[in-house]
């Protein structure tokens, strides 16, 4: 399906969890001299103009990188992550917001790659714009989920692969862990990032279920909510599940996730869970 816009919901509290995530596993690839892979299956353009008509209209990022933009006290994992957003604003309004390939081109390496993934015909044009004949950057029109499994294992043998899809249908629950099973059979080293929506609970449940069952070992997950668990809000939560996660991210989570739920949950209503799946 191809519905989904990604601009209606850039800089929101999913956004901020999302890309905290992968800016501490990037950094960690960073901390050893040899290159790595960064795999994106769903890119979508690689910026938002969050003075746009599309963010506008629900003000997603006024629930996450909104409330963060202008505080003093934020912890050392956030500060660096608003610090990397700021790098899109030329001035101190907060007018637009990087996607995950511009993220991640922040971090790469004269000697690291990225290949972006994106189906939405509008989408992959701007996108392609974004990557300015970058020679670390390949672009892919083409569905992440089946076909980035051609580009595993990668010739680096290191490398990160998020995983973002809408899920738009119920059935991406399972796709996302049947690709994953695939994904690791060909690079069982890589870390992978997939992220996820709460918005009926019972599916999350049956996702992470699925993973523990999958054989999959070295699992963790992440979640942030801003409501408490309801039929009422929409997505009420999101979270990251992280397969061969760097050692260093539980206990930066530990640290980050309470302060994030106090200062984006909704009325006295944010929450957070730490948790190993599935052990080494």
């Amino acid at each position: 399906m191809l519905s989904y816009r990604h601009s209606f919901h850039a800089g929101n509290f999913a956004d901020v969890l999302k890309h905290i995530v992968l800016i501490q596993s990037l950094e960690y690839l960073r901390t050893k001299d040899k290159p790595f892979c960064c795999i994106d299956t769903h890119a979508g353009p690689g910026k938002y103009q969050l003075d746009g008509d599309y963010a506008l209209k629900n003000r997603e990022f006024d629930n996450g990188i909104a409330k963060l933009w202008q505080r003093n006290d934020l912890p050392e994992c956030v500060a660096r992550y608003v610090s990397l957003i700021k790098r899109f604003n030329s001035t101190d309004q907060l007018t637009r917001y990087p996607g995950s390939p511009l993220i991640t081109k922040q971090l790469l390496r004269d000697k690291d790659r990225l290949c972006l993934f994106e189906l939405h015909n509008t989408e992959i044009k701007l996108l392609t714009a974004e990557a300015h004949k970058d020679k670390r950057i390949n672009v892919f029109h083409a569905d992440g989920l089946t076909s980035c499994l051609k580009l595993l294992p990668p010739p680096e043998r290191r490398g990160l692969v998020l995983i973002d899809p809408s899920y738009e249908i119920k059935s991406d629950y399972q796709q996302v862990v049947e690709t994953l099973v695939a994904m690791h059979k060909r690079f069982a080293t890589g870390t992978y990032a997939l992220w996820y929506p709460v918005i009926e609970r019972s599916r999350n449940q049956k996702l992470e279920r699925a993973i523990q069952a999958s054989g999959i070992k070295n699992v963790q997950l992440f979640e942030l909510g801003i409501h408490a668990d309801s039929d009422e809000h929409g997505m009420t939560a999101s979270g990251m599940i992280v397969i061969n996660p760097p050692w260093t991210l539980a206990p930066e989570m530990n640290q980050v996730l309470p302060w994030l739920a106090d200062v984006l949950g909704n009325d006295g209503e944010g929450f957070y869970r730490i948790q190993t799946l599935v052990a080494e």
